[in-house]
C-alpha cells in the first residue's frame, strides 16, 4: 500500500490528542464555518476570555492571510485550529494543515451545551470553540485522506442513486395499483416480463399510457445510473490502496464487494480501533445505559456514529438467520480473499449462525436478534482487518 502522506498522518493522531492530555499551544483559534463566510475567534493561552477575530469570506486566499497574521503574532508557532465537521467537508482542514498548523474537525453532536443557553449567533459559537478547544472538551472526527474520500463519494454515489430507484419504483408500482393492476404475488418484479405485463394493461384515457411510460422510463434512468456506478466501483477496486482488506471481507456471508467497500470507505482502517468494543461503540450498536445509583437500565442501542456503515452491517447480519455452511457461492466470493480470512469468516459464520438461532428460540425479537449478530460481526471485521493491515508496513488509513 502507499505511504499516507503528511497531511494523513496529522489526521491519525488527532484521536491520541482527544484521549490523552492535549498538547500546549500559545492559542487557540475556534472557526465558525458558513459556505459564504468563516467567523474567527481565539483563546490564547491561560483563563482569559476567548477574542472575536472577525469574519472573513470562506476562500483559500482569505484564509491563508488570516493564518499567516496569527502566525506573525505569536512568532511563527504553530497554533491550533478546529471548526465543527458539517457540509464544507475537510477542505479548510486540508488547507491548515499544508500550512503547517494543527487543526481539528470537531463532531457537532459531542460539543458541551448548557441547557440555560439561549442566545446562537456565529461569534458566539466560535468563542465558544475556541474556548473548549483550549479545556480539551472537544472530540475530534476521523479525517479521511484525499483517495479515502473519493471512495466514500463513490459508494455514498451508489447508495444516492439506488434511493433514487427504489422511489422511482414505489412511483411505477402506486400509478398501477390506483388503477386496478397488480402484479402476481410471489412472482419476482422488475423483470424483462414484469415491464412486458405492464405496458400491456388497458387505461381508460390515452394520457395516462403517456403517464405510464413516463415511470417506466424513469425506472429504467434509475436502474442504470446503478449499474454504471457499481461498474464504477468495481474498475476503482483495484487500484484502491485498500483493495486487499475489501477482498477478505468479501469472505464474510452477506458482505459482497459493493457492501466491503461501502464499510470500508465510511470507516477507513479499522485498526485504528484499539479493540473490537471501540469499533461497536462507534457504530452505535452497544446498548444505551442510564444508572442511577442502585437503578441501572439499558435500552435500544446508542445509534451514535456513522449511520451508513451501521445500516450496512445489520443488512448483512440478516444473512446469518439461515444454518452456517459453505457454498459454492460464499467460495467463488472468497476467492481472492487471504487464507487468515477465510478462516475467520468461516469461524465468524459458526458463531453468529447459531447465536441468531439461540436467541430467536429464547423468544428474542428478530430484528433486536440481527442488530446483535451486527454487533458481533463488527468485531470479526475488525479482526480480518487487523490480520490484512498487518502485512503492510505502512497501512493507509
Amino acid at each position: 500500500m502507499p505511504a499516507t502522506t503528511g497531511i494523513e498522518k496529522k489526521g491519525l493522531r488527532e484521536r491520541e490528542i482527544f484521549e490523552n492530555e492535549a498538547p500546549e499551544y500559545p492559542a487557540y483559534v475556534g472557526l465558525d464555518v458558513h459556505k459564504e463566510t468563516i467567523v474567527a475567534a481565539i483563546a490564547r493561552e491561560g483563563r482569559g476570555k476567548p477574542e472575536s477575530l472577525g469574519t472573513i469570506a470562506n476562500k483559500p486566499k482569505e484564509v491563508a492571510k488570516l493564518v499567516e497574521r496569527l502566525s506573525r503574532e505569536f512568532g511563527g508557532e504553530v497554533l491550533l485550529y478546529c471548526y465543527e465537521a458539517g457540509p464544507c467537508g475537510y477542505v479548510l482542514y486540508r488547507q491548515l494543515v499544508e500550512m503547517g498548523q494543527e487543526c481539528h474537525v470537531v463532531a457537532p453532536s459531542k460539543i458541551p451545551k448548557k441547557p440555560g443557553d439561549r442566545i446562537k449567533t456565529d461569534r458566539r459559537d466560535a468563542r465558544k470553540l475556541a474556548r473548549l478547544l483550549r479545556s480539551g472538551d472537544l472530540t475530534a472526527v476521523w479525517v479521511p485522506g484525499e483517495e479515502q474520500e473519493a471512495m466514500r463519494d463513490l459508494a455514498r454515489a451508489r447508495n444516492d442513486f439506488k434511493i433514487q430507484e427504489r422511489k422511482a419504483r414505489q412511483q411505477l408500482s402506486a400509478f398501477m395499483l390506483r388503477h386496478g393492476h397488480s402484479w402476481p404475488k410471489g412472482k419476482t418484479r422488475w423483470t424483462k416480463g414484469h415491464f412486458e405485463w405492464m405496458e400491456t394493461r388497458k387505461f381508460p384515457h390515452e394520457w395516462q399510457y403517456v403517464v405510464l411510460q413516463g415511470y417506466i422510463r424513469a425506472v429504467n434512468a434509475a436502474e442504470k445510473r446503478v449499474a454504471d456506478i457499481t461498474a464504477e466501483m468495481s474498475m476503482a477496486l483495484p487500484h484502491w490502496s485498500m483493495a486487499p482488506v475489501v477482498y477478505s471481507l468479501m469472505a464474510f456471508r452477506g458482505i459482497d464487494m459493493v457492501s466491503a467497500m461501502g464499510l470500508l470507505a465510511e470507516l477507513g482502517d479499522l485498526t485504528r480501533f484499539d479493540s473490537p468494543k471501540q469499533l461497536m461503540g462507534f457504530l452505535g450498536l452497544v446498548p444505551s445505559i442510564h444508572a442511577s445509583g442502585p437503578t441501572k437500565r439499558e435500552g435500544e442501542i446508542t445509534k451514535t456514529g456513522n449511520s451508513r456503515a451501521r445500516r450496512l452491517l445489520v443488512e448483512a447480519a440478516w444473512a446469518y438467520r439461515h444454518p452456517a455452511r459453505m457454498t459454492a457461492h460464499l467460495r467463488r466470493k472468497a476467492k481472492n480473499a487471504s487464507e487468515e480470512a477465510r478462516e475467520i469468516s468461516w469461524k465468524a459464520q459458526k458463531r453468529l449462525c447459531g447465536r441468531y438461532r439461540s436467541l430467536v428460540y429464547s423468544g428474542k425479537n428478530k430484528n433486536q436478534t440481527t442488530v446483535a449478530v451486527a454487533r458481533e460481526l463488527s468485531g470479526f471485521i475488525w479482526d480480518v482487518t487487523r490480520v490484512e493491515m498487518a502485512r503492510f508496513e505502512t497501512p493507509a488509513r
